[in-house]
């Protein structure tokens, strides 16, 4: 599918401002959009918005359904009623330049509580009316994500693979028990996916009506330890006391010379296709509840996913194994018609990966970063785009802009001051504008690099498993000339929308 010509800007909410330790659904998210709009920026992307797991990932959520309760606005609780003001005041640990989890977790976790316990003692009929449509609409998932977290509480966050063996086989009995055992602890996890969903749509409206759209970002591996897996062991490769056979990654790249070991487990994708992939139909069509526009993580992984035995420690001893390619893309279509989704098509594309993704005519992506390796045959240079591509100046696996061009390469720097014609002393604003003048339909570009930031203030580092997810920005970085600049490349390079004044 097409996109119109358009340009916007990465950022994950967790990065934004805000006093609560970490960015949220709140004010400065309003802002935020309100400065998007006045820089001619039409979509803003995020990452997953799925709850945080192993090393504070959203790529490892504990749902592949679930919103991430940190992100809800705490102020608008007080509001509602269910927080006193002195809730809202920061305590010791939470700081402005990054989100300190260990500080910002407990916070939270501890005022959604309290929310939680004030909403089902004083909540009105009005409110309660509206917090039982949204389970019921949501019983697919929600009923069983949260007496999954509930079970996660109680057993202090062990993998439910160890948690007694009649709730980690989904006794029936056994789990109506839990139900009834832990029914406060289910009911706030429900709370919390109502407040989350509420607070996001809402937030995403103000967005739309002001001409944004929102490029959301579905993994294509779910953790483990999640409500889904344990919900549906059939469709994933388990052992029979649910623990995986083979694990995802990819194999030594860019990012790393022993591959990359995400440890998620796989599909069994034998088992998706007897019910004609209803469970990814189902996924595809909440995450397009919640955005605009769906950019598919790992794309190639439909083609082939590279398999590595559980019980190895790196990614470099594994194997390509065929995915379900077309049939479940044909099952998506089927359902659901023709959707905006960009396939994610970067690592060790073979021309299988590239057929599926033209078939179905999604928008690849295209990382400027990457363009400067080699010679003129590099498929990242601007002169090989195409228009249903999206281009980056560099992804939340990327350095920054700064931080790429201070440790590149003599060979990355001498082709890329005569490709882009400059002297490098204004990288990050050069892509940004040779990303603009692109022929992909979209371009994006980092926060960070709209900022010019340095390396220390990249999202992730692939194969780093800690120490990642926690940069924030301050409004203080934010000069007016960001905005006016980003307008007047929009103008140059017909990326202004088309309903905004000349």
């Amino acid at each position: 599918m097409r996109f119109p010509r358009a340009s916007g800007v990465l950022l994950h909410p967790t990065s934004l401002p805000g006093p609560h330790g970490s960015g949220d659904l709140g004010a400065d998210a309003y802002h935020f959009v309100d400065w998007l709009v006045s820089g001619g920026q039409t979509l803003w992307q995020v990452l997953p918005l799925a709850g945080i797991g192993h090393g504070n990932s959203p790529y490892m959520s504990s749902s592949a359904f679930a919103g991430n309760v940190l992100l809800i606005d705490l102020a608008e609780l007080h509001r509602q009623g269910w927080l006193d003001a002195s809730d809202l005041v920061p305590t010791h640990g939470l700081i402005a330049a990054r989100v300190a989890f260990a500080a910002m977790v407990p916070y939270r976790m501890q005022r959604l509580a309290k929310a939680a316990q004030r909403f089902a003692q004083d909540a009105s009929d009005e409110q309660r009316q509206a917090y039982a449509d949204f389970c019921a609409a949501h019983r697919s998932w929600l009923d069983d994500y949260a007496l999954f977290m509930a079970l996660c509480d109680a057993n202090h966050g062990r993998d439910w693979c160890d948690w007694t063996p009649c709730l980690a086989a989904r006794d029936p009995q056994a789990l109506a028990a839990a139900h009834a055992e832990h029914a406060s602890r289910v009911a706030f996890w429900r709370f919390c996916q109502w407040s989350f969903f509420r607070q996001w749509l809402a937030l995403k409206a103000h967005a739309n009506a002001r001409g944004v759209r929102i490029v959301g970002d579905t993994p294509i591996f779910i953790a483990h330890h999640s409500a889904e897996v344990w919900a549906h062991p059939e469709l994933f490769e388990l052992d029979t006391k649910g623990r995986p056979t083979v694990v995802a990654g990819v194999p030594p790249d860019f990012f790393s010379t022993t591959g990359q070991r995400w440890g998620n487990p796989l599909y069994r994708w034998s088992e998706h296709s007897k019910d004609g992939y209803a469970w990814w139909v189902e996924r595809i069509r909440r995450s397009f509840e919640l955005v605009d526009i769906v950019r598919i993580d790992h794309f190639r992984g439909f083609c082939a996913h590279w398999e590595i035995p559980a019980a190895e420690p790196t990614a470099e001893h594994g194997r390509w194994v065929p995915g379900p390619g077309a049939a479940l893309f044909d099952a998506v279509a089927k359902a659901l018609g023709p959707l905006p989704i960009i396939a994610e098509d970067l690592g060790v594309i073979t021309p299988d990966v590239d057929a599926l993704r033209r078939k179905f005519a999604f928008p690849g992506m295209r990382i400027l970063q990457f363009a400067f390796q080699g010679d003129a045959s590099d498929r990242f240079l601007p002169h090989h785009h195409e228009p249903d591509t999206v281009v980056y100046t560099g992804t939340h696996d990327n350095d920054t802009v700064a931080g790429w061009w201070a440790t590149a390469s003599e060979h990355e720097k001498h082709f890329a001051r005569g490709y882009l014609a400059t002297d490098g002393h204004d990288m990050p604003w050069t892509l940004i504008r040779t990303a603009c003048a692109s022929v992909a339909d979209s371009a994006v570009h980092p926060m960070q690099d709209v900022l010019c930031l340095p390396g220390a203030c990249r999202m992730n580092h692939p194969g780093q498993a800690e120490g990642w997810w926690a940069w924030r920005f301050q409004w203080n970085e934010v000069h007016p000339w960001h905005a006016h600049r980003l307008a007047e490349f929009g103008r140059l390079y017909g990326r202004w929308p088309q309903d905004a004044p000349a």
